[in-house]
Parts: C-alpha cells; sequence; structure tokens
C-alpha cells in the first residue's frame, strides 16, 4: 500500500524517495464539487511547507492549495490545463497537482496517515 500523508488543510503528499506528489484529497474535490480550472504552480518555485502552490476553481468556489512541504516544484499535471475534472475523477491517482523535491523529509512526520485523516474527517462532521 502507498504510503500517503494528509494535512489539516486537506492536501495529500506521497513519497518516491525524495520527491512528493501532491495534490487535494478526495474529501476535498467532494466538497468543491466540478473542478473547472486549476492554476499550477510554476516548475522550478521553491516552496514552503504550508505556504500556497495552487488554485483550484470549481462550480461553488476557489480554494487555495498549499504546499504540505517544502521544497522545489519539479514537475505539474499539465493535463490538468485542459482536463481539470482529472482532480473529481481520480484526486489520488491521474489528479495530482505537482511534483516537489523536498528539502525536508522528516516535515512529513507532522502529517495524518490515512486512519488518523479519517478519524480528522470524522471529528469535522
Amino acid at each position: 500500500m502507498t504510503d500517503i500523508r494528509y494535512t489539516k488543510d486537506h492536501e495529500y503528499i506521497r513519497l518516491d524517495g525524495d520527491i512528493g506528489v501532491f495534490g487535494i484529497s478526495q474529501h476535498a474535490q467532494e466538497q468543491l464539487g466540478d473542478v473547472v480550472y486549476v492554476e499550477l504552480p510554476q516548475i522550478g518555485a521553491k516552496v514552503v511547507k504550508g505556504g500556497q502552490v495552487a488554485i483550484v476553481e470549481s462550480v461553488k468556489a476557489a480554494s487555495e492549495v498549499y504546499a504540505p512541504a517544502s521544497g522545489e516544484i519539479i514537475a505539474v499535471n499539465a493535463a490538468l490545463e485542459s482536463q481539470s475534472g482529472l482532480v473529481n475523477e481520480d484526486p489520488l491517482g491521474e489528479g495530482w497537482i505537482a511534483h516537489i523535491r523536498l528539502t525536508d523529509p522528516a516535515e512529513l512526520a507532522g502529517l495524518m496517515d490515512e486512519a488518523a485523516y479519517q478519524e480528522f474527517l470524522k471529528a469535522m462532521e
């Protein structure tokens, strides 16, 4: 099973070595409704954990996406420019937003695993 970590702002990050793939969680896309536009970060941008890196716009609202960890954006999901609905269809797969080269992988220790995230969601109800 893939080790995915979650933030309290409903972003996820999946680690592959020192590279993290991140986007918004299943819960976040459900709350947003149909995604109509994704403003992607710039490749090469330096980001800090908790800093805004992208914007996801839906028929309901525009929501900021925050970096789940600090590092450098090394790839973005260009498919989202023409197929923003991938965020709804497969948020943890084809709907990823960007890849980040982590500067401090230890930052991930403060994020929730799947079980903790599910408990966090239950507490929000």
